[in-house]
């Protein structure tokens, strides 16, 4: 097994994983949520069971690997508790923010799997040159290629359709996913991104103890609101857990968990985010077309479409500008 440059696994092992995550969460979420799996679930009543689930599967994975160890520790009388820090906080806020998007984003009406994913997985493509310019780290040629084929990704995607079918609270859902990617990157950047893996693993342990949690409060809150729109919120915590529905919002949390774990171990790696973010990306845009797919086939949703498949086909072909070229100036500039 090849060893990353911060200790452990290799960068490639955690993609699996995310991928491996990734695409029964993206299809089940989508089937869920427009009625495929039985009676049908919308996506913000679905969220207070998936991510109540989501929080005991941190858990348990922070725990069984032995992980918490690594966090910041303060004393709360007889007891040495794992604490955040400041900037993990604000890092797991952010990735609450992820959590609670990235499942939305599967659930509105009429919009695809792959779509969505080329709007917010080429959106953090697009940004990770941006934050290695802001936090000092080079940003070589190939990455600047692979940026102009993530734009004509998107407008493959996008260009020619006669109604691109986003609805303003999908679009808010997208501006969101982005500005929240955009500061947890710089947070990992500054503080994470480390050949000491005591390093990364205190950070994102710390991130993990804040992110599913916030998320969970945020929903409880929205869910004692419960008037007009929030008040699906409501039912996924009073009526969705007594459902025959529930073990669906269940493995969906679980899987969801799966994909924050391995995603944040992938952007973690101690390489340049023009390296990692697209690694991350790849995978779940992989994930979305063998979701798409498989839906298709078992009659459960639309066949992809031309575009979208052209379109992650480019984000593809970034990804292997920015991994394999790499790879092959080092081997040449060996003497």
């Amino acid at each position: 097994m090849r060893v990353s440059a911060g200790g452990g696994p290799s960068i490639w092992w955690w993609a699996f994983g995310y991928f491996a995550a990734y695409a029964p969460y993206s299809a089940l979420t989508k089937a869920l949520s427009d009625g495929a799996l039985g009676e049908r679930v919308s996506g913000n009543a679905i969220l207070p069971v998936s991510t109540s689930a989501s929080l005991v599967a941190m858990v348990v994975f922070i725990f069984s690997t032995g992980w918490w160890r690594f966090a910041s520790r303060r004393q709360v009388g007889p007891f040495s508790v794992p604490t955040p820090t400041r900037w993990t906080a604000l890092s797991g806020l952010c990735g609450a923010t992820i959590l609670t998007t990235t499942t939305l984003a599967y659930t509105f009406e009429g919009v695809s799997i792959v779509f969505m994913m080329l709007l917010m997985r080429g959106g953090v493509l697009l940004m990770a040159p941006l934050v290695d310019l802001l936090s000092g780290r080079r940003v070589r040629w190939y990455s600047w290629v692979a940026l102009g084929l993530t734009l004509s990704s998107l407008a493959v995607a996008t260009l020619g359709r006669a109604e691109l079918r986003v609805s303003l609270l999908a679009l808010v859902n997208v501006v969101l996913y982005l500005g929240a990617y955009f500061v947890r990157l710089r947070f990992m950047s500054r503080l994470a991104k480390s050949d000491d893996p005591t390093v990364t693993k205190r950070y994102f342990v710390e991130e993990q103890l804040v992110s599913t949690p916030a998320a969970l409060l945020a929903l409880a809150c929205f869910a004692l609101i419960g008037e007009g729109g929030l008040a699906e919120f409501r039912r996924g915590f009073v009526e969705v857990p007594f459902s025959p529905q529930v073990a669906w919002a269940v493995v969906i949390g679980v899987l969801s968990q799966g994909t924050g774990i391995f995603g944040a171990l992938v952007l973690l790696d101690a390489r340049e985010n023009s390296f990692s973010v697209p690694v991350n990306r790849a995978s779940s845009v992989l994930a979305g077309v063998v979701a798409t797919v498989t839906m298709a086939a078992l009659a459960l949703g639309k066949p992809l479409e031309t575009a979208e498949a052209l379109g992650a086909a480019l984000v593809v072909l970034a990804i292997l500008v920015l991994s394999v070229t790499p790879m092959v100036e080092k081997r040449f500039s060996r003497p």
